[in-house]
């Protein structure tokens, strides 16, 4: 049997009678679009975080376009984020005709390097894009206060961080706007794709269902401004509005298999040797991807590959070396930790039904051909 980094199948065992009903459900409602399934997991969720209001949306990607805009972010404005995330974080950005900021990040933990961002803010700046990267919150402190500083508004970007906090704050609490995806790999997945924004801001909320709908009222059909077509079906809404009650069970899930791996790999630990994820001072991780790194990492992969265990990077290629933004003027080197990292980190199995001999398979395999390096 092939490992993977992530199986949906074992959860679908678990929970496909609830899946189907939920399915049923929809297709008897009545109403496909924009119906009660949407409203009410938008409230579930807005409840879930203590936020007023939350707009689900097609994708995550569209998520944070969006949120960005209906917070007036537009061509000719900045955006500082990070290089070390999944491309569609700087695609959403590049979306709105703003230019994004990379900031690097810090080695220990792979998160934005705040002390960086204060020299990167210019009379351009519109807003700050941290990514709550691999299941762990950024340092929010120093950017609330740069921005409340500089007049900057943060949208943080939560695709990573369903249920994570720092200091307490839910991730998705600490700026005008969050971004979620829903990608059936994420914490809070859905069986399809799926976003959602939440802001305590009810002008925000206005500006983002106008967005989400053509850029017009959701009954008249009169466009105010130009929007978009990216409205989460109900089909996944009710997926998820069910999903959402038992993520706290996926987090506890997820930390059980992190629990497990540092029992079984810690001992190879050390200089020169596998690096696992160190949770930040303040933060409650909840292990979206368990990312190791090792400095022969190409080596390990390519043996673990001959025993068919078949793992990830997240993520091999830093945004600002991509072909599609050297438009932004970025050098190798430009970034010099977020590229160490991309040619050592790799990402192991991770998921709350990962069965316990697949994680011991995974493990013995890790110890016997690193032991051997």
């Amino acid at each position: 049997m092939t490992v993977r980094v992530w199986d949906y199948l074992p959860e679908y065992e678990k929970e496909h009678a609830d899946l189907l009903d939920a399915v049923e459900t929809v297709f008897r409602s009545g109403q496909l679009v924009l119906g009660e399934s949407l409203r009410a997991f938008e409230r579930d969720f807005a409840a879930y975080h203590g936020q007023g209001h939350c707009v689900g949306v097609d994708n995550g990607t569209n998520a944070i376009t969006l949120a960005l805009q209906a917070l007036g972010v537009g061509p000719g404005d900045e955006v500082i984020t990070v290089s070390n995330t999944a491309a569609p974080t700087v695609v959403a950005i590049d979306n709105t005709g703003a230019r994004p900021v990379f900031a690097d990040v810090r080695e220990d933990d792979f998160l934005m390097d705040t002390d960086q961002v204060a020299g990167l803010v210019t009379e351009r700046t519109r807003a700050l894009l941290p990514v709550h990267l691999y299941g762990q919150c950024v340092d929010m402190a120093p950017l609330e206060r740069l921005a409340a500083d500089r007049g900057l508004v943060i949208v943080e970007d939560c695709a990573q961080a369903h249920g994570a906090r720092h200091g307490g704050r839910l991730a998705g609490t600490m700026g005008n706007a969050a971004a979620y995806s829903f990608y059936p790999t994420k914490v809070l997945g859905a069986y399809g794709d799926g976003g959602a924004v939440i802001t305590g801001d009810p002008e925000v909320d206005g500006r983002l269902r106008r967005l989400r709908y053509y850029g017009m009222e959701e009954v008249y059909y009169v466009v105010e401004t130009p929007g978009h077509n990216s409205r989460l079906d109900e089909v996944q809404a009710e997926i998820l509005r069910r999903k959402l009650t038992r993520l706290d069970q996926y987090v506890a899930g997820r930390r059980a298999v992190a629990e497990r791996y540092v029992d079984g790999l810690g001992d190879l630990c050390g200089e020169g040797g596998l690096v696992l994820p160190r949770t930040a001072p303040g933060n409650e991780h909840v292990y979206y991807v368990y990312v190791v790194r090792h400095p022969a990492r190409d080596e390990i992969l390519r043996r673990l590959g001959e025993r068919d265990i078949q793992l990830n990077i997240s993520y091999p290629w830093p945004v600002h070396t991509m072909t599609g933004f050297t438009h932004l003027g970025y050098q190798r080197g430009s970034l010099p930790v977020t590229e160490k990292l991309a040619g050592e980190i790799f990402s192991l199995p991770m998921y709350p039904s990962l069965p316990l001999a697949v994680q011991d398979r995974v493990i013995d395999a890790l110890r016997e051909i690193i032991t051997a390096l």
